[in-house]
């Protein structure tokens, strides 16, 4: 197969980028989106050129490291993320555009590449619990209903790559934040933190220049993980009773 690809080039955080134009010719229909690139920069680098920045690591789906935008749409089209997506999913010959995730909080570094550590300073400013790590609990001292369960495990699929953030047309991370915030809250272990979690979280993330949610759900449609946006009116609720109480004792 072969492939027009218009890609964002960008020689670091302050240069100014454009879309420079490059050929992907012979790849296999069963190669990756990244295996793609790795291709492209392999002629790259033997005519003396500098190949595409893009970030990836586990390119299993798990982590998220390998986010880009792929014709408008963060990740690409269908569900999962970009190191999912084959290249059998688009027609030969066609023109693929490419270029890095768009958000004020995650400031661009090379070509493909943006620093996504502003979700980092969101987890460590409350995204934690406070319990004895000592010697493994027994498993049944601790009673937690199924449904209460299987919701804190739909959160906490959440791998935090950053789509929700391309997607929104605020750069909104508020389906992030729902999820860490929820998978904590929902558990019996996280509840001395609940309120102060998220309202450290919220914060740090306003502080970060992240967007305020209008519920577009555009979130939700590129979620690899398919975190439900339903999260979001929980962090909400969360938030306005815990903003309450702590109003009430100032």
């Amino acid at each position: 197969m072969n492939f027009k690809l218009k890609v964002w080039r960008q020689k670091d955080g302050v240069s100014p980028g454009a879309f420079k134009d490059y050929d992907a010719k012979d790849i296999p229909s069963e190669a990756s989106f990244l295996e793609m690139l790795d291709i492209v920069n392999e002629t790259l680098v033997e005519d003396g050129e500098d190949p595409v920045a893009f970030d990836s690591d586990c390119r299993e789906g798990i982590c998220g490291t390998c986010s880009l935008v792929i014709n408008g749409i963060p990740h690409g089209p269908g569900k999962g993320t970009t190191c999912q997506l084959y290249m059998r999913r688009f027609a030969d010959g066609e023109t693929i555009w490419i270029e890095p995730f768009r958000a004020t909080a995650f400031p661009p570094i090379k070509d493909l590449v943006v620093d996504r550590g502003a979700f980092d300073s969101i987890i460590e400013s409350g995204g934690y619990i406070v319990v004895r790590t000592g010697s493994a609990p027994e498993a049944n001292a601790l009673p937690v209903a199924k449904h209460v369960a299987d919701l804190s495990m739909e959160a906490a699929a959440c791998i935090g790559c950053g789509a929700c953030v391309a997607a929104c047309p605020n750069s909104s991370a508020m389906l992030f934040v729902s999820a860490k915030v929820s998978h904590l809250g929902l558990l019996p272990q996280g509840q001395a933190e609940r309120e102060s979690r998220a309202l450290h979280m919220v914060r740090k993330m306003d502080e970060l220049g992240f967007g305020n949610c209008r519920n577009h759900y555009e979130c939700e449609a590129v979620c690899p993980a398919e975190v439900s946006a339903t999260f979001i009116s929980r962090l909400n609720r969360d938030y306005a009773i815990a903003s309450a109480k702590e109003a009430l004792t100032v």
